[in-house]
């Protein structure tokens, strides 16, 4: 199970014992299903001897304060804060996929275009969620000039699926344990508008990343990590039960018959592949995070990635 220390960060960074192992903390963000396969990672380095601690933080930009002071080595959740910090000068690296893009939108009956969307309520999280700004650069390329929808702010992807359920909303972009949720509840009519894993191929938006000096002065330990991360992915593709697995030991209290669902369907989309990255696909995440106006123009994959991990672990 996760360990919920920290809110913020302070912690005392990596340090060599005695015998040579490691001790290092690893931040993680609100732990759901997507948390799981890193969090047995993380096991397989402990077997190795190391000390690792994982902290449990309420949002990814206190992680990635973390990572740059050198408190964390390891975190994984949202990109965009991530290549942010990085644009000014932040000591991070990305080093593997932690999931696929797993969001798409979601309409009610009689939706099946953004010429449908004009002027009717449209669920987002916050103006800076990666969601919003996955469904405003679609509504930007589908919709007429002038045809929006009128954006209301009111809470996380299974507050905005009830939303939608209750008709609160026209449309709004989930994820996909929370569609799930949705179908399994019975409601109806409800219609997938678009598969952002479709329209945009190239968007990774939640990846691992870890402190640059941590990678250099520690890289087996940091490449056992990632060696880990990929095998526990490829594992729960060719058996979604590892997922279920995995979540009855790190997460006991999530509803089982509702994982496996969800597992099912994270592993019939191929989502978990920790060296799905590629120079290509993370200059993609860059450059919609530039178009999404959360970056300049002008970073690289050099700049924002090292590939070495996940080349080396595949």
């Amino acid at each position: 199970m996760v360990t919920a220390t920290a809110t913020a960060c302070g912690g005392t960074g990596t340090q060599t014992r005695a015998d040579g192992t490691l001790s290092f903390t690893v931040a993680v963000v609100e732990p759901d299903l997507t948390t799981v396969p890193i969090l047995a990672a993380l096991d397989a380095v402990r077997r190795e001897g190391h000390k690792v601690d994982v902290v449990e933080l309420a949002e990814p930009e206190l992680a990635v304060e973390g990572l740059a002071q050198g408190d964390y080595a390891i975190s994984a959740e949202a990109t965009g804060p991530a290549l942010s910090a990085i644009e000014q000068g932040a000591p991070i690296k990305i080093i593997a996929d932690a999931v696929g893009n797993q969001w798409a939108l979601y309409g009610k009956p009689g939706i099946t275009s953004c010429a449908d969307l004009e002027g009717r309520p449209f669920g987002i999280f916050s103006q800076g969620a990666v969601a919003t700004a996955i469904a405003k650069d679609w509504v930007g390329a589908e919709c007429g000039a002038g045809e929006r929808p009128r954006y209301l702010t009111i809470g996380g992807s299974d507050v905005r699926a009830q939303a939608l359920a209750s008709g609160e909303i026209d449309a709004t972009p989930l994820e996909i344990s929370d569609a799930v949720a949705l179908e399994s509840s019975g409601t109806s009519g409800l219609t997938k508008v678009v598969d952002f894993a479709e329209t945009l191929p190239n968007l990774h938006p939640q990846t691992v990343y870890a402190n640059s000096s941590f990678l250099s002065e520690h890289r087996p330990v940091a490449q056992a990590f990632v060696t880990a991360l990929v095998r526990e992915h490829a594992r729960i593709n060719a058996d979604p039960q590892h997922l279920v697995d995995l979540v009855d030991t790190y997460l006991p209290e999530e509803d089982q018959e509702d994982v496996a669902r969800v597992a099912r369907r994270y592993s019939d989309a191929e989502l978990f592949d920790a060296a799905a990255l590629t120079r290509q696909n993370v200059q993609g995440t860059i450059d919609f995070f530039a178009r999404a106006g959360v970056i300049g123009r002008g970073m690289t994959t050099r700049d924002a990635a090292d590939l070495s991990f996940v080349r080396e672990a595949a």
